[in-house]
């Protein structure tokens, strides 16, 4: 079954599949918009609360205490901006924002403009960020819906998890080594339907599958300490293979497998008040998504940053480009980005899927 889980985000007129959500290329629960602008290339790089989710042993490099009550990522595609508006306009899009995440909302923007795949994410993720210590909640819906025509069946697929986290961290041999965990107490909910054209679309509670489990990040993060500061990461997802317990409704969720994914990076100052992030990586070192081309699977990314407080980022991703800037402070954090994964089943720059995100966080 995990093998399916690859078959996703497909809105052209070509070999149509199931709609799933893209596990082997971005397995993150919660997803940064910094990181998507460097096609999710982030690992060694990651000093902020995103760490509990990319690299744990990143809060090693956090730098003093952060309360951000409000930390929160939207995001959607190409797709229902053309559905919203027929010309891409993003403020129409925002106006009718709610409906992405509604299935008969949702199901009557396609019906008028057909032909499409809708994506939409919103990620709410509260937090207390030390040196060494996360703690925060975790909440993450996705939902994406396609109308090939209007004598096609109507597709939804549709996930949402939350659940409180911790991540800790230490290091040996004075930062250069450092080693972190999350454990994340984490409750899924989802569903993936197809209704008839000419039928309501009538999804009932108990039509959901819905589990819990204790999911474990661990990973280590080493840092030479010599010109460039090149680095190596490693992290380990769903370390433990941990199962999913307390089914309700129609089941437990498709398994998480346990995967490994890696990364090396350098970083040289540019300037006496600006520095240079290069990494690259790959995800699903161990072939647990094997139907997946490997190509889809190496990820790249560049940050130029000024004064720890101006960004620019370029990246590759799941076969893609990407790119964004970012603005922030203790109190204050603003990330714009735009990626895209890839929309054919088992292809490899066949169909783009093209998205936009911003990130949100405020507090001191």
């Amino acid at each position: 079954m995990k093998i399916l889980l690859l078959s996703l985000f497909i809105f052209s007129n070509s070999a149509y599949s199931r709609l799933y959500f893209e596990d082997a290329a971005s397995p993150e629960l919660v997803t940064s918009a910094r990181a998507l602008a460097m096609g999710n290339t982030y690992a060694s790089l990651v000093d902020d609360s995103f760490a509990a989710f990319y690299n744990p042993a990143g809060l090693g490099t956090v730098r003093g205490f952060r309360f951000h009550l409000t930390n929160i990522h939207f995001e959607l595609n190409n797709g229902f901006l053309d559905v919203t508006s027929g010309q891409g306009n993003f403020l129409d899009a925002i106006d009718k924002y709610d409906d992405a995440f509604k299935s008969d909302g949702v199901r009557d923007l396609l019906a008028d403009n057909p032909g499409h795949m809708t994506h939409a994410r919103i990620n709410l993720f509260p937090n207390i960020t030390y040196r060494w210590i996360t703690l925060g909640y975790l909440y993450s819906q996705q939902q994406r819906a396609r109308l090939e025509d209007v004598t096609s069946d109507f597709e939804l697929a549709e996930r949402v998890d939350s659940g409180p986290v911790l991540s800790l961290a230490f290091s040996l041999f004075g930062g250069i080594v450092k080693f972190g965990a999350t454990a994340t107490y984490l409750t899924r909910k989802e569903i993936y339907s197809d209704t008839p054209a000419s039928s309501p679309v009538d999804i009932e509670k108990e039509d959901y599958s819905r589990a819990s489990m204790t999911h474990i990040v661990a990973s280590t993060r080493i840092t030479f300490p010599v010109f460039v500061l090149p680095t190596i990461s490693v992290v380990a997802r769903n370390a433990g293979e941990n199962k999913w317990y307390n089914e309700d409704l129609a089941g437990a969720p498709e398994e998480i497998p346990q995967t490994y994914d890696a990364s090396i990076s350098i970083t040289p100052f540019t300037g006496r008040m600006s520095r240079l992030h290069i990494e690259i990586g790959r995800k699903d070192l161990s072939n647990e998504y094997e139907d997946v081309p490997d190509q889809r699977k190496l990820q790249a990314g560049i940050e130029w940053g000024y004064r720890r407080s101006y960004f620019f980022r370029l990246g590759y991703g799941d076969g893609w480009g990407s790119g964004g800037i970012g603005v922030r402070s203790k109190k204050f954090v603003f990330d714009l980005s735009t990626y895209a994964v890839e929309a054919s089943a088992d292809g490899f720059r066949e169909e783009e899927d093209r998205r936009y995100a911003i990130n949100l966080s405020s507090g001191f």
